[in-house]
């Protein structure tokens, strides 16, 4: 059951869903002007919101707020965002008021007919298109320039008075959530649907995808493990174990758009319209004119941004990954010494330590990782994009050519420079399985550890008040256990691990055929921590209505295309392809070559055999579509029949009038 509140002004209960922190220090007038602008109705320039105050508990922030809207605002709110819901027919359409009676599931005022994760987004985006009207700067604090149009939240956000805004967790929603979720081990599909509900789209898509490629694996597992336990030295069986490879990867991204698809029609966000992007908070520049919004709004020189990146950024990326070569060479020159002292000297310790130096150069490659992750982070706001999603699709660049470089560089030196495919298969092993216990440890046992270290009083002053886990968490305890939560950053380091470890199997599981076993694993195990976190160690995100997994399926894609031309040439190099051409190695190369470009014409052909969206969603959305234009011209028929009829009207009473006034005369 929802918590609700009263709000002074108006009287109605109201569920409290959005937290806003404003720093300790920010000023008492600056408080009052923000928290005016929220309650002030919509024609004012407000958004019409509720923000009561909470009683803040001694040594803490006062400036804690939690804001609510009553329903007829939210629904109004679900209409100007073009939400989509299911209609009477069982099809998707957008919200809108007039209609609402047709929607199902709207019994009533509509009080359950939107999900809290849905109120909360509408919220936020409310919040985000509060705009200053002739203020020159927020009150109180002069260094916070303001214009008419400019996003009040993202000044205060870039000027630190807004510390953080995140959407409140619904306990006992979450409760069952968890439930069905990670708490029990079953074999059985995530529920996509719950999670789509609570967390909202983007959530639901990333976990649908780790689901997908998990079962998509399986096969390759299957096929792999049979290679690992009985032929693991046959490099005949290797090339067919790499044909196999080849199809697998197309096919599987290819049927992915269709499943994803489905998804998004299901949740009503594949023909959804998508929002027009506000420029980012840490966007600044001279005060100019936007011609599309004719809005005032910070201009910044497409010219310079270019220069930044060309002249900075690109060199920086090129130092760095000449590092990680350096860092490789490194590795190879302790290789060479483990080998050296094990074949002089083979006992069991010498045995040992032949692993040692792919260990610490997988450890290494994680530490360049993570610093290089925030150096590019820096690099990309210093760039200055205006744009949320230029800003996102240039770090994506830039951190996806280092690690495919930093993880698969050794590899490919070993592959097709050394050409041994021993050490290969050692190193990718060792590479693999280093990296996912790093992974777990990094991305499950530390934040739970931190969070319990973090909430450690928290916790036990909860416990003392609540009598065997029954009694309702107080408001004030929650706001105040989820606000000292870990934020969490997006899915883009969870997709960033996906990329890779398809990476490992689709380059080069001809060789290591169990790495699809190992992979499987760690996605099972993925799944129950990637839940437990989202549960229990995280603020619960802002939900993000995405019809697909935006670049990263780009970025899949041309891994795959990558996947192409390097198990081609590990087909080329294997003994039973050179002994066809014992003669001429140029030959053998040329046949390679054209195989290769075979296979690519074969992978863009069934690129575009296979549709992204399944035949009966695209009747569907076709439907749909000719039923908003037939509706659309009886709307503007019976528009000229009304107006058909006025004018009538009007001609037949200034007739009977002039009729009159002529037998008056």
């Amino acid at each position: 059951k929802k918590k609700t509140l009263t709000d002074d002004g108006g009287g109605s209960a109201f569920a409290p869903l959005v937290v806003l922190e404003l720093a300790p220090d920010t000023k008492e007038e600056a408080v009052a002007w923000l928290l005016s602008r929220i309650r002030d109705p919509q024609h004012s320039g407000g958004v019409e919101l509720r923000p009561p105050l909470t009683p803040p508990p001694p040594k803490t922030n006062p400036n804690v707020f939690l804001v609510g809207a009553s329903r007829r605002r939210l629904l109004s709110g679900a209409e100007d965002l073009g939400l989509f819901k299911e209609y009477s027919d069982g099809s998707m359409r957008g919200f809108t008021c007039a209609n609402k009676l047709n929607f199902k599931g709207f019994t009533g005022d509509g009080d359950d007919f939107l999900s809290m994760a849905e109120c909360q987004y509408i919220i936020k985006h409310e919040l985000d298109t509060l705009r200053a009207k002739e203020e020159t700067h927020v009150p109180g604090h002069s260094q916070a320039k303001l214009y008419p149009g400019k996003s009040i939240v993202r000044r205060l956000q870039s000027k630190g008075i807004l510390v953080q805004m995140f959407p409140l967790h619904e306990k006992e929603e979450l409760k069952r959530l968890s439930f069905s979720w990670y708490k029990k081990v079953k074999l059985a599909f995530q529920p996509l649907d719950d999670i789509r509900h609570y967390y909202g789209e983007g959530l639901g898509l990333y976990f649908g995808f780790l689901e997908y490629f998990t079962l998509a694996l399986v096969p390759m597992a299957l096929v792999g493990l049979p290679y690992y336990l009985f032929d693991w030295e046959d490099y005949d069986k290797y090339v067919v174990f790499a044909a196999f490879n080849l199809v697998w990867c197309t096919i599987i991204l290819e049927l992915w758009k269709q499943f994803s698809a489905s998804l998004a029609f299901r949740w009503g966000t594949l023909s959804r319209k998508r929002a027009f992007e506000e420029p980012r908070p840490g966007f600044h520049g001279v005060l100019g004119f936007n011609p599309v919004t004719g809005r005032e709004e910070p201009v910044y020189p497409a010219a310079k941004r270019h220069v930044r990146i060309y002249l900075v950024s690109v060199p920086f990326v090129l130092l760095c990954l000449y590092l990680s070569l350096h860092v490789m060479m490194i590795y190879f020159q302790m290789e060479g010494w483990a080998l050296t002292l094990h074949d002089q000297d083979p006992t069991f310790w010498t045995g040992v330590l032949v692993f040692v130096p792919s260990v610490i150069y997988a450890v290494v490659i994680e530490i360049m990782n993570l610093i290089y992750r925030y150096a590019a982070e820096f690099l990309t706001e210093w760039e200055n994009h205006r744009l949320e999603s230029s800003y996102q699709n240039h770090l994506v660049l830039k951190v996806l050519v280092f690690n495919f470089f930093n993880c698969f560089a050794s590899l490919f030196y070993i592959a097709f420079v050394m050409q041994d495919m021993v050490l290969l298969r050692q190193s990718l092993a060792t590479l693999l399985i280093t990296s996912q216990i790093l992974n777990q440890v990094m991305e499950a046992f530390l934040p739970y550890w931190l969070q319990r270290r973090r909430n450690k009083k928290m916790i036990r002053r909860v416990q003392k008040r609540r009598t065997l886990g029954e009694q309702e968490l107080p408001l004030e305890e929650q706001v105040r256990l989820e606000a000292d939560m870990s934020t969490y950053l997006g899915t883009f380091d969870d997709y960033l691990e996906l990329f890779l470890l398809f990476g490992y199997v689709s380059l080069f599981s001809c060789v290591y055929p169990l790495a699809a076993v190992l992979v499987v694993l760690n996605n099972v195990t993925e799944v129950y921590s990637d839940a437990f976190k989202m549960c229990h160690v995280f603020k619960r995100p802002f939900s993000d209505p995405a019809a697909n997994i935006g670049v990263w399926q780009l970025a899949f894609e041309a891994m795959s295309v990558i996947a192409v031309v390097t198990n081609c040439a590990l087909i080329g190099m294997s003994p039973q392809v050179k002994a066809y051409f014992p003669e001429s190695d140029t030959q053998l190369i040329l046949w390679t070559v054209a195989i290769e470009h075979f296979l690519l014409a074969v992978k863009f052909i069934l690129t575009f055999l296979i549709p992204d969206v399944p035949k009966h969603i695209r009747i569907k959305l076709a439907r749909l579509e000719f039923e908003s234009l037939e509706a659309l011209k009886r709307k503007v028929k019976l528009t000229a029949l009304n107006a058909s009829f006025l004018c009538k009207l009007i001609f037949i009473k200034l007739t009977s009038q002039l009729l009159c006034c002529g037998l008056v005369i």
